[in-house]
């Protein structure tokens, strides 16, 4: 029976979360397989891989054969570097506590880029939102310098009314006086 590590479809429409399973290699996608190693979400960034290392290694070396996309992601986490150093030790090129060392190292280093690649993400993300909130800020500035701009024309055209209407009634008037004078002369 050919064996095979690969994912099985879980979750809702465009939400897919994927079980990573090994199965008969003639079972259907999402139908029996022998046991669950863990799962796989690509929805968050970065994509959220869940797997048993010491299970996942122990199928490999028992000959279980990964489809392409486990493949990757058993690379990720380290567990095919762990099986090729686990070989390395089964056939006398290195002891295992080199293995061990060799693998720590590059577990740390993994972790820091991982580490790194989430603080990017979150300063980027904490970025766009400064500048989407300054871009506001302006905006609405320039709304109110528009509005605060119409008052003013408004009270400025206001004043020029109440001046205008209280030099017509004085212009008027003398006018009037006048004509008066002259009726009574």
């Amino acid at each position: 029976m050919a064996v095979k590590i690969r994912l099985a479809r879980r979750g809702r429409k465009r939400l897919a979360i994927y079980d990573v399973v090994v199965a008969d290699a003639r079972a259907p996608r999402d139908g029996r397989f022998i046991e669950k190693l863990g799962t796989y979400n690509p929805n968050t960034d970065p994509a959220s891989i869940n797997i048993n290392n010491e299970r996942a290694l122990k199928w490999l070396l028992n000959g279980a054969q990964p489809t392409d996309t486990v493949k990757a992601m058993l690379s990720y986490r380290g567990v095919l570097l762990q099986k090729h150093l686990q070989i390395g030790v089964l056939k006398g090129a290195i002891s295992q506590e080199e293995a061990d060392k060799k693998f720590e190292a590059w577990k740390a280093s993994k972790e820091e880029a991982i580490t790194g690649k989430v603080d990017k993400l979150a300063k980027a993300k904490a970025d766009a939102r400064q500048k989407a909130l300054d871009a506001e800020t302006a905006k609405n500035q320039a709304r109110l310098d528009a509005i605060k701009a119409k008052e003013d024309e408004a009270k400025a055209a206001a004043a020029a009314e109440a001046a205008e209407a209280a030099d017509a009634p004085a212009a008027e008037a003398p006018e009037a006086s006048a004509d008066g004078e002259e009726t009574q002369a």
